[in-house]
């Protein structure tokens, strides 16, 4: 069978989120936080990424976008809909692998790249309750990725809304 690359993106459409089904198999699960993490991202940047459906409507997928597109607010907000692309497999083999492919090829933070963002937001004067959201971090885990003293991290957090100037925070690194 011959694949073309783009059949999937010409399936595009929105549907009614009721009409599609999760599959019986997928192995990834998502904590409750990566959801809430998830949701602030759809708010955040819209929706980027479509869910991948078989011909019936099963997930392949996008599960998790798919369960939190049925919480509010972007329930309301999408009128019940979810953007959906189609692919053909021709038997359930390959629709597993394409469910555990697309799980896997995500890939993992890594711990300097994070460190070095966590910076440069802090430099650009976000705070860290922002960070924190945004990035779905408890206020320790930006602590832990920023190169501040405890004591400075603490006023920080004392006073959520004030930031740094750049030239403070060059003085903290």
């Amino acid at each position: 069978m011959e694949i073309k690359l783009t059949n999937p993106l010409s399936t595009l459409r929105w549907v009614d989120r009721n009409q599609v089904k999760p599959n019986d198999y997928n192995p990834n699960r998502v904590s409750r936080q990566n959801l809430e993490l998830l949701k602030q991202s759809i708010l955040t940047n819209g929706w980027t990424l479509p869910i991948v459906v078989r011909p019936d409507m099963t997930i392949i997928d996008g599960f998790h976008r798919w369960t939190v597109a049925g919480e509010e607010p972007l329930c309301s907000m999408l009128e019940g809909k979810i953007p959906v692309v189609t692919v053909r497999h021709e038997d359930k083999a390959g629709n597993i692998y394409g469910t555990v492919t697309h799980n896997r090829a995500r890939g993992t933070h890594l711990l300097e790249p994070m460190k070095a963002i966590v910076k440069e937001l802090i430099d650009e004067g976000k705070t860290v309750k922002e960070i924190g959201k945004q990035l779905g971090m408890r206020p320790e885990e930006v602590f832990r990725l920023s190169d501040f003293s405890k004591e400075d991290f603490l006023r920080m957090m004392i006073k959520p809304e004030q930031t740094f100037s750049k030239a403070e925070f060059i003085t903290k690194v």
